[in-house]
């Protein structure tokens, strides 16, 4: 038996890459956002919060990126997941600890590996996956 695994991780020099595009992604918006960058364990690797961006997008962003990194799929993707289960809906967001049912989360893929994730909160989340999708666009093929 194994004691120990190894497990592909975004490196610091990719979320920077990331966060600097998702950066010029919210100039080109004219809006300040919070854009989060965590490892393959959840835990923050790269933060930018933009001059002007709201105080509680902190926490936000960082709860996005965690929610895609731990169930290895974007926000967004959840209230397709809870919207027809009334209790998955009432008890998934407040059950699961820094659960986000809504755009601006997304997992960073590299090959078939979970290697981190993106979060962006700032606008709306309709705003936030754009920003997060520029940032994504960062991450080599």
């Amino acid at each position: 038996m194994a004691t120990t695994f190894n497990r592909p991780s975004v490196s610091t020099e990719l979320a920077r890459d990331m966060i600097l595009a998702a950066e010029r992604k919210a100039q080109e918006m004219g809006h300040p956002f919070v854009i989060a960058i965590v490892d393959e364990s959840g835990v923050l690797k790269a933060f930018s919060r933009m001059d002007g961006a709201a105080l509680l997008s902190i926490q936000v962003a960082q709860d996005k990126a965690y929610t895609a990194v731990g169930f290895g799929m974007s926000t967004d993707m959840w209230h397709e997941f809870v919207k027809d289960d009334a209790p998955l809906a009432m008890g998934a967001p407040t059950g699961i600890d820094r659960l986000v049912v809504f755009g601006g989360g997304y997992p960073i893929k590299i090959g078939d590996a979970i290697v981190g994730a993106i979060g962006v909160s700032g606008g709306h989340y309709s705003q936030d996956m754009e920003v997060a999708q520029a940032g994504l666009a960062a991450v080599p093929s």
